[in-house]
């Protein structure tokens, strides 16, 4: 058995919870694990962001002062309930992200899924964010289905990029004009449903906002979201 990371063996405890449950497809070693930032304390009821981070005048009704802004705009109020994302974005998890997307070390999929909470996603759909036509050519996978498919959980292709320019490159004027950038192809398997939008990483929250829009328009009873990275 290897580290899905680093590649370096590991050795799993054996012990009676290790016995009777199921033996996992992926492991991380502990040397990676140290390396991952998980998001703890008080976040923002919304986007996941760490307060303690922030100062007392960026935080107003338990919302970081972007999704309190956000949440302002009649357009996008309510359009994205919550955002969990799991670790903070620190440098290890950009490099080993950068593998995962651009070098297509596909099994570190495996390695991210491991932390992935059924509970969050029951009686959900999931839908991964999709890439742009030229951008999957590139990457030969998307990563946020990848992550999905690693841990086992079905997730369906109802999202179609419309629109490929990359958000974070916009300023936040642009991110809030509402072209659509998304369309939804299959709108019979969304409608009244509870969806999960999965995408790797959280960055102003215009795409995930973008995509859960089209889905509510669409019927969706309630758009949540799951990302890696915040």
């Amino acid at each position: 058995m290897h580290c899905a990371i680093c590649l370096t063996e590991v050795t799993p405890v054996f012990n009676w919870t290790y016995l009777f449950s199921r033996e996992p497809s992926y492991y991380i070693c502990d040397d990676c694990k140290h390396k991952l930032a998980f998001i703890e304390g008080e976040r923002c009821i919304i986007c996941s962001r760490p307060l303690a981070d922030l100062d007392d005048v960026f935080i107003k009704e338990k919302r970081c002062n972007d999704c309190w802004r956000w949440e302002q705009n009649p357009k996008w109020k309510g359009v994205l309930e919550q955002n969990t994302s799991l670790f903070l974005y620190n440098d290890f998890l950009k490099e080993v992200i950068a593998r995962f997307k651009y070098r297509g070390d596909f099994e570190i999929a495996g390695a991210f899924s491991i932390f992935l909470s059924k509970e969050l996603f029951a009686n959900k759909i999931m839908v991964p964010i999709p890439l742009s036509k030229e951008r999957l050519y590139e990457r030969g996978f998307n990563q946020a289905e990848a992550i999905v498919q690693a841990a086992g959980i079905k997730a369906i292709d109802c999202l179609t990029r419309v629109h490929s320019e990359k958000q974070s490159k916009k300023t936040r004027e642009e991110r809030l004009e509402t072209v659509p950038i998304f369309k939804v192809a299959a709108e019979e398997s969304i409608v009244a449903q509870n969806i999960v939008l999965v995408d790797d990483i959280y960055t102003t929250g215009a795409t995930l906002r973008k995509a859960a829009k089209v889905l509510k328009e669409a019927g969706a009873k309630s758009v949540i979201s799951f990302t890696i990275a915040r």
